[in-house]
C-alpha cells in the first residue's frame, strides 16, 4: 500500500501541524465467534479523534490498515471513503483549528501476531484475542495518528461475546453488555492494548506507603489460556512483580502512574513481551508446561522487570521518533538486570547479562548493518528491524559502563529528574544527557559521541612485561577497532590478575585495578610490581562493552585450567571471550568444542552451561571443518551422555545435559536411547521425561528418520494442545524427505494459511544440519522468492521467512556468490529486505572463515 511505510519526514511534518486532544475507540468483537463465509474475518471499529491544527486550511492524514471503511466524517461533514481512503491512509483536507474525525471501519483479525490477533485453541475450541502494535500496528485496529510523539488520552469501549472478559489499559467494567474502560493518561498509540476472551485470570494487589504518608494501591492481575491454567505459577509472577514495584519506587521517586497492572500471557506471540501500560503482554511460553531450570525462571523474571521499567522509560516518557528507540529499550534492558540482582532471588543476573545478552550485542555490532545506538531510522520498516542487539543489549551494556563512569547515585538522580521534567511527554537524546550532566557534573558530549553515536566494538588485549624476579614491570591494555568502524573509545575497566592458590589449584584473583582506558595503549600503573599472573582479565567485573582478548600466557592457562576459575562471573567472561575468538576465526572450532568437553561439566551456573551448549552446537554446525563435523558430533554426543549419567539425579544440570544430548545425538545407538527413554524402556535415574522433554527428544528422531508421521501423530494425540501442535509441526518439517521439504516450503513461502506460530515452527523444523544435501535445491528458490514474499506478506512473516530460510547450511563459496549476485541485481529492493540479506551474507562469510581456520588446525 502506498502510505503503509510512514517516513520520519512525514511524521515530523505531521507532528509540527497537529496536536491530539483525545481518542474514543469503540470495537465490536462479537464477530470473533462463529462461522464466516469468506476471509478475512473482520470486526467493526469506530474511532473519534479530537485534534488541533496549527495551520487552518492545511491537509494531513490519519492512518488505518483495514479491508474497508464504512464512513468517514470530518468536522460533521461526511466524506466519501472511496475518495479519501487508499487502504492505509485517510486524507484530511481543509483542517480547522479544532477538529473532530470519526471513522467507521471494518478491521481484520490477524493470524500473524500484528494488530488484533485471533487464536482458536485446538484443545477446547475456545477463542482468544489480544493486540500487539509496536511499532505501528494499532492502525490495524482503529484509525489514528500512528507515531509516538502524538500522545493523547484514550477512552475505549468493547462489545464482546457473552461470557467473555475484556481488558484494556484502564480499569474496565461491564455496563449494559458493553465493556467500558477508564480514560488513560496521555500515551502513544503503539502502547494501547486490548485482550478479550475466556482467559483464566488471577488477582492480587500491591500497596506502597510513601514517606509523606500517602498510599498507592495497584490492583494486580495475571492471565493465560484456560488450557495452561494448571501450569500457571501466578504466585511467582506476582512475587517478582511486587519486588520490582518496590525496587523501582525506591529508585525512581515517581509513583507508578497507570492505575492497575495486568500481565497477559498470550498464544502465538511474536515477541518476548510488550510494555502496554496497565496491560503488559508476554509470550505464553513463559508458563512452563514441564520441568525447566532456574535459568528459565530467571529469564522470565528479567522480562517482567524489563517491561516494568518501561512504565517509566518508554510509557511515561517516550522517544519522539524511533531514532531514539534506545531511550526506552537500552534502559529497560539495563534496569531489568539491575532490578533482578537488586530485588529478587536471582542474584547472579549480571552473569547472565555478561554471557547471554552481550553475546547478542557482539554479534549484531559486527554485522554490516550495525549502527550507532542512536540510529538513523528513516521509516517504519527501519524501525521494525532496529529492535536488535544494538538497541537492547549493547545499549544496556553502555549504560552499565555509564553507571561506572558517573556513579550509580548520579545516574539514578538523573533518571528521577528526567521523569519529572518530561512526564507524559516525548524526548530526544539531549534531554536525558542534560539531566545526567546536572547530577554527575561531567560533560557527557564526548562520551555520547564515542558510545552512542558511533558503531562497532573495540577489542582490549593485555600486554605484560615481567622482570627477572617474575614481577610486573609494565602492564598495558591495547585497544583496537575494526577498519570499518575505527573509533577508539574511553573505557572504564577493571583489570584482574589471577593465579593458582590452595591445595586444589584454584585460579583466584589476587590483584585488581580500575583504570580509564583511552586511546590505543593505556598503562595500568597500579599493577606495577605485582607478582606474575597466570591469567590477566582486562574487563574483570564486566564494567565496559568490549571484546576481551588474552595474551599468550593467559590463553595457555585457560586451555589447561579454565574450570579452575572460582569466580563465576570471571569464568563466564572467559567463556564469552573464547567464543568471540572462535567466531572471529582466531580459535579453531574443534578447540572450542574441546574446551566445552573438558570444562563444561564443572560449570555451576546453569545459564552459562546452557549457553555453552548452544555455542558448542553452533561451533559444530557452522565453524567446524566439514570433514571433522561427524567426529565432532560424535565427541559431543559422547561427552553429553557421560555428563548426563554423572549429573545429580533430578537436578537442573541433568535436565540441561539431557536436552543437549538430544541436540547432538546422531548415531543409531544414541537415537535408540532417546526412543527408549520416550517409550519408558530405558531410564536415567532421576530424569523425568515429561511432555516437553518428549518433544525435545522427538525432533532429532524425526530429523534422522526414526520417528515417522504416525509416531508424531500419536504424540499429538497424547498432547493435543496448542503447544503440542507447534511441536508436531516442527517435527513433521524436520523429517528427511524431499517431499516433506517441498510441502514445508510451499506452506510457508507459497501460502499464507499458517498462523505466525506455525510458520515459525515449520521454518525451525525445515533446516536440519544433517540434511544439507536435501536442502540444496532451496538456495536458488530462496533468492527467486524473497522479493515477492517481502511485497506480499506482513513484515513480521516476511522477516521470519527471509531470515529463517536463508540457505546458511549450504555453506560454500557458491552460496556466497549467489547472495552477492542477488544483492547486485536488487540494489533497489526495500532497504529493510537488503539489510536482512546482507546480515545473512555476513554470517555465511564468517562461517567460511571459521571453517578455513578449523581446517588449517586439522591439517
Amino acid at each position: 500500500m502506498p502510505g503503509e511505510n510512514l517516513t520520519r519526514d512525514e511524521a515530523q511534518e505531521r507532528a509540527a501541524l497537529l496536536s491530539v486532544d483525545g481518542y474514543e475507540v469503540s470495537l465490536d468483537l462479537r464477530s470473533a465467534l462463529g462461522d464466516i463465509e469468506a476471509e478475512p474475518r473482520t470486526f467493526r471499529s469506530v474511532t473519534t479523534i479530537r485534534f488541533r491544527c496549527a495551520e487552518p486550511g492545511a491537509t494531513s492524514f490519519a492512518d488505518l490498515l483495514a479491508p474497508s471503511v464504512t464512513a468517514v466524517s470530518l468536522n460533521g461533514k461526511d466524506l466519501d471513503p472511496g475518495e479519501v481512503f487508499d487502504g492505509s491512509r485517510i486524507r484530511l483536507d481543509d483542517l480547522r483549528a479544532d477538529n473532530e474525525l470519526v471513522v467507521d471501519a471494518q478491521c481484520a483479525y490477524s493470524r500473524t501476531g500484528e494488530g488484533m490477533h485471533r487464536f482458536v485453541d485446538p484443545e477446547d475450541g475456545e477463542v482468544y484475542l489480544y493486540t500487539q502494535y509496536e511499532p505501528a500496528d494499532s492502525r490495524r485496529v482503529f484509525a489514528n495518528f500512528e507515531q509516538p510523539d502524538l500522545k493523547a488520552p484514550f477512552r475505549s469501549e468493547v462489545r464482546a461475546p457473552e461470557g467473555w472478559t475484556v481488558w484494556s489499559n484502564g480499569v474496565g467494567e461491564l455496563v449494559d453488555g458493553v465493556w467500558k474502560f477508564a480514560e488513560t493518561k496521555p500515551i502513544s498509540t503503539y502502547i494501547t492494548a486490548f485482550a478479550a476472551g475466556p482467559y483464566h485470570y488471577v488477582t492480587d494487589s500491591y500497596t506502597r506507603t510513601f514517606d509523606d504518608g500517602t498510599t498507592l494501591e495497584i490492583p494486580l492481575g495475571a492471565m493465560c489460556r484456560k488450557g495452561l491454567a494448571p501450569h500457571f505459577d501466578s504466585d511467582d509472577v506476582f512475587l517478582v512483580t511486587k519486588q520490582g514495584l518496590d525496587f523501582f519506587h525506591d529508585h525512581f521517586d515517581f509513583p507508578y502512574p497507570f492505575g492497575k497492572y495486568d500481565q497477559a500471557f498470550v498464544p502465538e506471540y511474536n515477541l518476548g513481551a510488550m510494555e502496554n501500560p496497565g496491560l503488559v503482554t508476554f509470550r505464553e511460553e513463559f508458563i512452563f508446561r514441564g520441568k525447566v531450570t532456574q535459568a528459565s525462571y530467571e529469564g522470565r523474571a528479567n522480562v517482567i522487570l524489563h517491561e516494568m521499567a518501561h512504565m517509566w522509560f518508554g510509557d511515561l516518557v517516550t522517544m519522539e521518533w524511533w531514532d531514539d528507540l534506545w531511550l526506552k529499550e537500552s534502559f529497560a534492558d539495563f534496569m531489568g538486570a539491575f532490578a533482578l540482582v537488586g530485588a529478587t532471588r536471582f542474584e547472579n543476573g549480571w552473569i547472565t547479562f555478561a554471557n547471554r545478552r552481550k553475546a547478542w550485542a557482539y554479534r549484531a555490532d559486527q554485522l554490516p548493518s550495525t549502527h550507532p545506538i542512536t540510529a538513523d531510522i528513516r521509516d517504519l520498516q527501519d524501525a521494525k528491524l532496529n529492535f536488535d542487539g544494538i538497541t537492547y543489549a549493547k545499549g544496556a551494556s553502555v549504560l552499565k559502563q555509564l553507571v561506572a563512569y558517573v556513579g550509580q547515585d548520579a545516574f539514578l538522580e538523573g533518571a528521577r529528574r528526567y521523569f519529572k521534567r518530561n512526564a507524559y511527554g516525548n524526548t530526544r537524546l539531549g534531554d536525558l544527557l542534560s539531566a545526567l550532566e546536572e547530577t554527575s557534573g561531567r560533560d557527557l558530549a564526548t562520551w555520547s559521541r564515542a558510545w552512542l553515536q558511533t558503531a562497532g566494538v573495540n577489542s582490549l588485549t593485555p600486554q605484560v612485561i615481567l622482570n627477572a624476579e617474575g614481577r610486573i614491570t609494565e602492564l598495558a591494555v591495547l585497544q583496537e577497532a575494526p577498519e570499518s568502524h575505527p573509533e577508539l573509545r574511553p573505557h572504564r575497566v577493571a583489570v584482574g590478575l589471577y593465579r593458582r592458590e590452595g591445595a586444589d589449584g584454584s585460579l583466584v584473583r589476587y590483584a585488581r585495578a580500575e583504570v580509564d582506558v583511552v586511546g590505543p595503549r593505556t598503562v595500568v600503573e597500579e599493577l606495577v610490581g605485582a607478582d606474575a599472573p597466570e591469567l590477566v582479565l582486562v574487563n574483570d567485573d564486566d564494567l565496559t562493552y568490549c571484546k576481551i582478548r588474552f595474551d599468550e600466557n593467559s590463553l595457555a592457562t585457560l586451555r589447561e585450567r579454565l574450570g579452575d576459575i572460582t569466580d563465576p562471573l570471571a569464568r563466564a567472561l572467559c567463556w564469552s571471550a573464547l567464543w568471540n575468538l572462535t567466531r572471529d576465526a582466531l580459535m579453531p572450532a574443534r578447540d572450542f568444542v574441546g574446551l566445552v568437553l573438558r570444562f563444561a561439566g564443572r560449570e555451576s551456573d546453569i545459564g552459562v552451561l546452557q549457553m555453552l551448549h548452544a555455542w558448542a552446537h553452533s561451533a559444530l554446525v557452522h565453524y567446524a571443518a566439514p570433514d571433522w563435523r561427524a567426529e565432532g558430533g560424535r565427541l559431543l554426543a559422547q561427552g553429553a551422555l557421560k555428563e548426563l549419567r554423572l549429573a545429580e539425579p533430578g537436578s537442573q544440570h541433568q535436565l540441561t545435559w539431557a536436552r543437549f544430548f538430544a541436540t547432538v545425538a546422531s548415531d543409531q545407538a544414541d537415537l535408540q536411547l532417546l526412543l527408549h527413554l520416550i517409550e519408558g524402556t530405558a531410564k536415567v535415574d532421576g530424569l523425568d521425561v515429561d511432555q516437553e522433554l518428549r518433544w525435545a527428544f522427538l525432533e532429532p528422531l524425526a530429523a534422522h528418520g526414526v520417528a515417522d508421521e504416525s509416531l508424531l501423530a500419536a504424540e499429538l494425540a497424547r498432547d493435543d494442545t496448542a503447544s503440542g501442535k507447534r511441536h508436531q509441526v516442527r517435527c513433521l518439517a524436520a523429517r528427511p524427505s524431499a517431499a516433506v521439504k517441498a510441502q514445508a516450503w510451499a506452506q510457508v513461502v507459497e501460502s499464507d494459511a499458517l498462523s505466525n506460530a506455525l510458520v515459525e515452527a515449520t521454518i525451525a523444523g525445515f533446516a536440519q544440519p544433517a540434511q544439507r544435501e536435501l536442502l540444496a535445491p532451496y538456495a536458488a528458490k530462496y533468492f527467486a522468492a524473497i522479493e515477492r514474499v517481502w511485497a506480499e506478506r506482513s513484515i513480521q512473516i516476511a522477516m521470519d521467512v527471509v531470515k529463517g530460510l536463508f540457505p546458511s547450511l549450504r555453506d560454500s563459496q557458491e552460496t556466497l556468490d549467489a547472495t552477492d549476485a542477488w544483492l547486485t541485481a536488487h540494489e533497489d529492493a526495500a532497504p529493510a529486505l537488503r539489510r536482512l540479506v546482507l546480515e545473512a551474507r555476513d554470517d555465511l562469510a564468517r562461517t567460511l572463515r571459521g571453517q578455513a581456520c578449523d581446517t588449517a588446525a586439522g591439517s
